[in-house]
């Protein structure tokens, strides 16, 4: 089953005195890449915060905020009373030169910044297990998420490859006709410049076959729907990311449609090289939000 890269998740639980609310955003991106916010007292589990992260969601562009809400008790602060101190000696020596009371600036001097900061507790064990619990359900909603979107993303993909296939198969044929049609031409400009009775035909047939062969596309023909067959392979397995797999796939068989289209020499085939590559554009937009 496929998976998407983008998807969203949310979990809160509130445990004795604290409110857990984790929100995980992904989306797509080349390898793992995390912009975590977390609150200071959860600093010293970041590194566990980011593997988990990474173990599960594997590959993407993520986005994680945590926040920890205390209930029913007093935040611990420190107030720093030498920067207070500092503050005050500029107030006064300011209020004493304008002439201005300063009884009531105790208030004003609280709320100047670094003057009342939290203190350094950090999250126990206990706490720590409960908000891990909450971190899982968040993944497990987001994971939901990229499922859903998997299911949309393989069946386009599924009707991309279809279509390029249904192209191959008409190529297929109006092969036949193309080598007849190029080879009745070559003979027709000879004998027009050269005149019917003055080249070798043993030689002028040997020389057909060879530039014939030359610009033969039934290989690449093969090439391109063993590749259709590969990329529906992968789409199939259980492997949880592939969309780097199906990114190289899908640019060999671009190469093939490319290398058909430079062969053609035949406005039929031509068109259906232009159909091909446009359902091949197509698919490579889905791709960049495969996992």
């Amino acid at each position: 089953m496929l998976k998407s890269m983008t998807g969203f998740g949310r979990a809160e639980q509130t445990v004795n005195d604290k409110t857990y609310l984790v929100e995980i955003k992904s989306l797509n991106g080349k390898q793992f890449e995390m912009n975590l916010k977390i609150p200071p007292l959860l600093k010293p589990y970041e590194f566990d915060v980011r593997n988990l992260l990474q173990e599960s969601l594997l590959r993407g562009t993520i986005e994680c905020f945590i926040t920890i809400k205390q209930n029913g008790s007093a935040k611990p602060v420190v107030i720093n009373t030498d920067l207070i101190k500092a503050y005050y000696k500029q107030i006064d020596e300011l209020a004493s030169d304008l002439k201005i009371d300063t009884n009531s600036v105790l208030s004003a001097l609280l709320r100047l910044p670094e003057v009342v900061t939290p203190s350094n507790e950090v999250l126990g064990e206990n706490d720590w297990a409960e908000l891990k619990k909450v971190i899982e359900v968040a993944l497990k909603e987001l994971n939901s998420h990229r499922l859903d979107e998997g299911l949309s993303l393989e069946k386009e993909l599924m009707l991309r490859i279809k279509n390029i296939n249904d192209q191959e198969e008409e190529i297929l044929k109006l092969e036949p006709k193309r080598k007849q049609r190029m080879k009745a031409e070559l003979i027709q400009q000879l004998e027009e410049n050269a005149g019917k009775e003055n080249y070798d035909a043993n030689r002028m047939e040997q020389e057909l076959i060879y530039y014939i062969e030359k610009i033969d596309i039934r290989e690449e023909q093969v090439r391109l729907k063993n590749h259709c067959e590969y990329f529906i392979t992968i789409l199939n397995d259980n492997e949880e990311a592939k969309g780097k797999k199906l990114a190289f796939v899908i640019q060999e068989i671009g190469r093939e449609i490319n290398t058909t289209g430079s062969k053609a020499y035949d406005s039929d085939i031509q068109k259906c090289v232009v159909l091909m590559k446009d359902e091949l554009e197509k698919a490579k937009e889905q791709i960049f939000n495969v996992l």
